[in-house]
């Protein structure tokens, strides 16, 4: 018979994970119990961590956010504290799934499935997130680009779980951009998706750029001769289409049902070249 267990604690959940076969842990469970159901998971023992208090909570510091791996997407995209300093996380979600996925999935369970088409990923990647991770005895933190080591694969080890994800105040950055392209406008997996970050002078010249893609890779994709590349010129549609040029060469995506690694690449592209049309529109700088 299977067991589900549900500590209040982090102190009520290491016995739990030390007893036994290696449980199967959740949070909101919306990718879990999905491939339970599709007997791609299984387990006689669940633990699930929502209701460990130490992993509920959105903390600030002077110069940094720590969100605990099981804040739900819906209470991050409302928090003032996201909404004032990492916008770009919370445009993400608002991409990913439906309100009542928002409602249960976690941003912990997100980094975790570490599918290469993750909504938050890209965002965490160009905010250089720390993810930091416990056992009983002890933490550690990981930029997520080594926490991430491929589909669906991270260095967790056994008796560790997430604890929280950290992420530094971007002030210098003024341009904050997440768009997907998927089969449909809501509920769709990205068919790739791109995450943007760039400091531009009022003059239009673009002082530092962080750029990371998914959907378009086994992992996120950044890539640092492109933010090289573009820092120095002015934010323009030429400048964006000489860069995506750079960005047909080093994506990799791959052919599935949900479209070709061509279509992949073009979109990929197109993401980079319509930041102009966004800075425009926003008015975050006046183009000549």
């Amino acid at each position: 018979m299977r067991q589900v267990h549900l500590p209040l604690t982090l102190a009520e959940l290491w016995p739990l994970l030390d007893a036994g076969p290696r449980p199967l842990l959740f949070a909101g469970g919306t990718d879990l119990f999905v491939k339970m159901r599709a007997d791609k998971a299984d387990s006689d023992s669940l633990i699930g961590l929502e209701r460990i208090a130490e992993l509920n909570n959105i903390e600030e510091t002077d110069d940094e956010i720590r969100i605990g791996a099981c804040v739900t997407h819906e209470e991050i995209m409302s928090h003032s504290l996201v909404a004032k300093h990492l916008p770009i996380i919370a445009k993400a979600l608002s991409t990913l799934g439906s309100p009542p996925i928002r409602a249960m999935g976690t941003i912990g369970g997100n980094i975790c499935t570490a599918s290469p088409a993750g909504d938050t990923l890209p965002p965490l990647y160009v905010l250089q997130a720390e993810v930091e991770i416990s056992d009983r005895k002890n933490s550690r933190t990981l930029p997520i680009g080594d926490f991430i080591t491929g589909p669906g694969e991270t260095c967790l080890r056994p008796g560790e779980i997430v604890t929280a994800v950290r992420l530094k105040k971007p002030r210098e950055y003024n341009l904050h951009h997440f768009e997907k392209v998927g089969q449909r406008k809501s509920m769709a997996c990205a068919i790739a998706s791109m995450a943007a970050l760039l400091a531009v002078s009022p003059s239009g010249m673009i002082e530092r750029a962080r750029l990371a893609w998914g959907s378009v890779a086994p992992t996120v994709l950044r890539d640092k001769g492109i933010e090289e590349f573009l820092v120095g010129k002015h934010l323009s549609k030429e400048t964006l289409s000489a860069a995506a040029e750079r960005v047909a060469l080093v994506v990799a995506p791959i052919d599935d049902i949900r479209a070709s690694a061509y279509y992949r690449r073009t979109v990929s592209c197109n993401l980079l070249t319509r930041l102009a049309v966004y800075a425009d529109v926003n008015r975050i700088v006046s183009f000549q």
